[in-house]
């Protein structure tokens, strides 16, 4: 056993000493000896430690500085600060302030978002040479343009891939004044892009070799022909260009080697002309452009001139710039990243080729477009997978977007590609992928994330990447404190968690505590982080022993916090999902009365099913639902408003999905177990809504709107309200008609409650100011009822069985009977003493259907086997039931079905009998 202190220790030259006291065991003898050692820290070497720091994010080389003032220094090295990513972070002009001491040698930076634009002026940094801002859609002129006049050194400026609909030709002109040294500059959806801003670029930046103008409305074509130094240059997504004159131009432009037209209406003329007449292009990329991919133009070397298209295999162009060297052509990119060429215009042209892809292949991936699954297939997948692999970090994290975006095509519903996920498994993504989820930085683990997320979708990647240990890593990211990544590794351990054999796994890494510290850390942190950290602990909360886990995680507290208080509507569907599944384990674990319990909960569920939003309304119901399984609970509910706030839902939802439906019955039927309940159900106006969902055409909500009925008939007052509103002829379609057997059983049960004699008295009372027609049509009613109960028991008889049954004393003719009888759902209702009185009660009921019936259903719940059976027997005996059983077994005037059901429960009886014996 090893374990680590910290104390003083003697100081020299003002070092703070670190010691770490462990015990080395030492297995040659028969006993273990322990050894002291003491480590200075301190003393390791400063660039060692420098190389440590450089290992680490931001916030741990902070946490790591605040040791000891040595390495306080040490990690404000200039070296550890010359790039910068602050996209992750909120940086407000404080913030960059506090940053400034360490930003004098900064030379790269990337930020996110308007505030930190504007804020980044503060860091100080005037060496700054890089610049990448996304999330740039707020961005002013002014803003750029005091950016660039306080960064003149500045050699590379990049903002998108969203519009920067804000910035004009204006900001490019103070670019072009202030920065004079400008060698790349990358802009994305500017409205427009006038020939006095180009030319002020091709006046003062003399050394500016790429420009990027991707997603633009408007720019003058003509005028980057005055831009002499360019040698890369991309258009890609700018649809209204002039072609024919902007072809001859740039043909004149004396260095251009590199052109992206990928996603515009390039005709194969101007393709032509472009690669016929200019000296020094080398490389075309054209990209998902409809006018030349109509199998009219198949060439893709012209003359030593590379055409990239979707139509030609792109490995095998990029390969043929490198002669002999290059063996296999789907290997180029690594075989050159790896080759340490000479060649620097080579590596020029690749390392821009790397970024145009990159782009390009991810905002295809975005629009989605139709018949381009095989060039996924075939290529598109490897292109992405070898650019994740690249040197550059923004191309990496692109290419990780591409992986993540390409494959869904269906974001609404969740719906992946099998054959593009599986063909990034065949060809070793998720391994590249989960390399990548555990570099240092936060930009790559987010995306890498993302498309680990996204893949698992697929049945088959999820259990690869659970074989190659991603279960861990995402359980790992989740505990970061980058919301971005914590974020993705969610949304990674949701998909996982919907496969049974992940969940177990998830909860041994540490996952479902990790989930539930999200919602602390970041109770308000957006809707993404808590939507993805609710979903999988709902998935998860599914499973027994995981609910368990998560109760002991504090997320019983975590879920009812998001539930009352968050305004995000998809983190309301999930929270509600995830308590709803916690309490659906009510006879294995105490979650079921923990939530219940939770201070809130039961208010803010009955609260969103109110919500606008129809999902949330059903995660609601269905989890009150299955808290009404609980005695406590279900009074609880009703004393919430539940009974209201359900009556008003089940009257709404006629239109709603049938997921809706069957959770709003389902939440009245578990209600209507108490009998005061019951009662304000039917004084609320419940009966005439579920009557309409007892006509459902789908046998989840006719079942569920079925079982609330039966509860409801138990009492006369809603028995009466069932056949006014209609509700006899609706329970006998129900009878005789559905599909599932236990819609038909309780259908038949409410109908026989209903028609016992116990209504008779309310309906004289209730009727009596309407004269007799009401009297006879319960006449009628009745009839129909008993006609179809009776069909209903006789489909569970066969004759000839019986009368053997009958006529033998053998137990084995009578099991004959009850297996074939037995409704093996039934088995899980459970009843109270009022109701097995009545049933029983019903065995002496001069009709003999009601008998049949009665004997029936006890059948059912006496079942060996059943869920509640020892319940049911037990109130069997205290109500003194055998000898009622026993004279319906014998009476000559009953019909064989209730003598041979009766046997049948008497043998149940004896059994449940002689096993509490033991």
């Amino acid at each position: 056993m090893s374990r680590r202190v910290r104390r003083k220790g003697a100081q020299s030259k003002d070092k703070e000493k670190t010691i770490l006291q462990s015990y080395s065991e030492n297995f040659d003898g028969p006993s273990s000896l322990l050894e002291k050692v003491e480590v200075d820290w301190t003393s390791l070497p400063d660039d060692t430690v420098v190389q440590l720091f450089s290992c680490l994010n931001y916030r741990d080389r902070a946490s790591l500085s605040s040791t000891c003032r040595t390495w306080r220094a040490l990690g404000s090295s200039p070296c550890l600060w010359n790039s910068l990513d602050l996209r992750a972070h909120k940086c407000d002009a404080a913030t960059a302030a506090s940053l400034a001491s360490r930003c004098a040698k900064l030379q790269k930076l990337r930020f996110r978002g308007a505030e930190s634009a504007n804020a980044i002026m503060n860091l100080q940094a005037k060496g700054l040479r890089e610049i990448s801002g996304d999330f740039c859609r707020e961005i002013t002129d002014a803003t750029l343009s005091v950016m660039a006049a306080r960064h003149e050194a500045l050699e590379s400026l990049q903002l998108g891939p969203d519009a920067c609909e804000r910035i004009s030709s204006d900001a490019i002109k103070a670019v072009a004044l202030c920065c004079p040294l400008l060698k790349r500059l990358r802009l994305s959806g500017i409205r427009d892009i006038d020939a006095d801003a180009i030319n002020a670029l091709a006046r003062h930046c003399g050394q500016l070799s790429e420009i990027g103008f991707m997603d633009c409305t408007n720019f003058d074509e003509a005028a980057l022909g005055n831009v002499v130094s360019l040698r890369f240059l991309s258009v890609a997504g700018i649809r209204n260009m002039e072609w024919s004159s902007a072809s001859q131009i740039w043909n004149k432009l004396p260095s251009l080697t590199g052109l992206d037209v990928s996603r515009t209406d390039i005709s194969a003329s101007a393709v032509s002309r472009l690669l016929s007449s200019s000296q020094s292009l080398k490389v075309m990329c054209a990209l998902n452009c409809p006018l030349i991919e109509d199998g009219t133009y198949t060439a893709y070397n012209h003359k030593g001139k590379l055409l990239l298209a979707l139509f030609n295999d792109i490995f095998k162009g990029v390969a043929s710039l490198f002669g002999d060297i290059t063996n296999k052509e789907r290997t180029v990119f690594s075989d050159w990243r790896i080759s340490k060429n000479g060649d620097k215009s080579l590596n020029e042209i690749m390392t821009w080729l790397e970024w145009i892809l990159s782009h390009a292949l991810l905002r295809i991936a975005e629009v989605n477009p139709q018949l381009l699954d095989s060039f996924w297939l075939r290529q598109g997948a490897a292109l992405l997978l070898s650019l994740i692999q690249s040197s550059q970090e923004d191309v990496q994290e692109r290419a990780a977007t591409g992986l993540a975006t390409f494959v869904v095509i269906d974001d609404e519903n969740a719906t992946v590609d099998c054959g593009r996920a599986e063909a990034v498994m065949r060809d070793g993504g998720i391994h590249l992928l989960l390399d990548l989820a555990r570099s240092c930085r936060e930009g790559l683990q987010s995306e890498a994330a993302k498309a680990i997320a996204n893949l698992s979708v697929n049945a088959k990647v999820a259990k690869t990447v659970a074989e190659e240990g991603g279960i861990n890593i995402l359980a790992d990211l989740a505990r970061s404190m980058n919301r971005l990544v914590a974020e993705e590794a969610a949304g990674g351990l949701w998909n996982l968690s919907v496969g049974e054999e992940h969940k177990g796994a998830i909860a041994e890494a540490g996952g479902v505590k990790a989930l539930v510290d999200l919602i602390f850390k970041w109770p308000s942190g957006g809707d993404g982080v808590l939507e993805r950290a609710a979903g999988a602990l709902a998935n998860l909360a599914a499973d027994d022993k995981c609910s368990m886990e998560v109760a002991l995680a504090g997320g019983v507290h975590a879920l009812v916090m998001l539930a009352r208080s968050c305004k995000f509507e998809g983190v309301q569907e999930q929270a509600a999902r995830a308590l709803a599944n916690l309490a659906a384990h009510g006879d294995s674990n105490s979650n079921n009365a923990a939530v219940g319990q939770e201070a809130g909960a039961l208010e803010a569920l009955v609260q969103l099913t109110c919500s606008h939003h129809e999902g949330v309304r059903q995660e609601a119901a269905g989890a009150l639902w299955n808290l009404s399984f609980d005695d406590r609970n279900r009074e609880a509910i009703a004393a919430a408003g539940g009974v209201e706030a359900l009556v008003s839902l089940a009257q709404t939802c006629s239109n709603a999905s049938q997921g809706l439906q069957e959770r709003a019955a389902g939440a009245l039927w578990g209600l209507s177990v108490s009998e005061a309940n019951s009662i304000a159900i039917g004084r609320e106006g419940g009966v005439a809504p579920l009557i309409a969902l007892a006509r459902s055409e789908a046998e989840d909500v006719h079942e569920t709107a079925a079982g609330a009925l039966w509860n409801l008939a138990f009492n006369p007052g809603n028995a009466l309200r069932i056949v006014e509103e209609g509700g006899v002829p609706a329970l006998v379609n129900l009878c005789s008609s559905s599909v599932s057997k236990m819609a038909r059983f309780m259908a038949a049960l409410a109908l026989a409650y209903m028609f016992d004699g116990r209504m008779d008295e309310v309906a004289l009372i209730g009727s009596s100011s309407e004269g007799s027609s009401k009297s006879i049509s319960l006449d009628g009613a009745r009839r129909m009822a008993l006609k179809n109960i009776e069909t209903f028991v006789r489909t569970f008889s066969d004759q000839q069985t019986f009368y053997a049954a009958a006529a033998s004393s053998a137990p084995a003719s009578l099991a004959q009977v009850a297996e074939a009888a037995r409704i093996q759902e039934a088995g899980h209702l459970r009843c109270s003493g009022a109701e097995i009185g009545r049933f029983v009660a019903m065995l002496r009921n001069p009709s003999s259907i009601l008998k049949a019936c009665a004997s029936f259903a006890l059948l059912q719940f006496t079942i060996p086997g059943g869920r509640h059976a020892m319940h049911h027997a037990s109130l069997l005996q205290k109500a003194g039931a055998a000898r009622v059983l026993r004279a319906a077994a014998a009476a000559a005037t009953a019909p064989i079905e209730a003598k041979i059901f009766a046997r049948i429960v008497l043998r149940n009886l004896e059994h449940h009998h002689v096993e509490a014996s033991i």
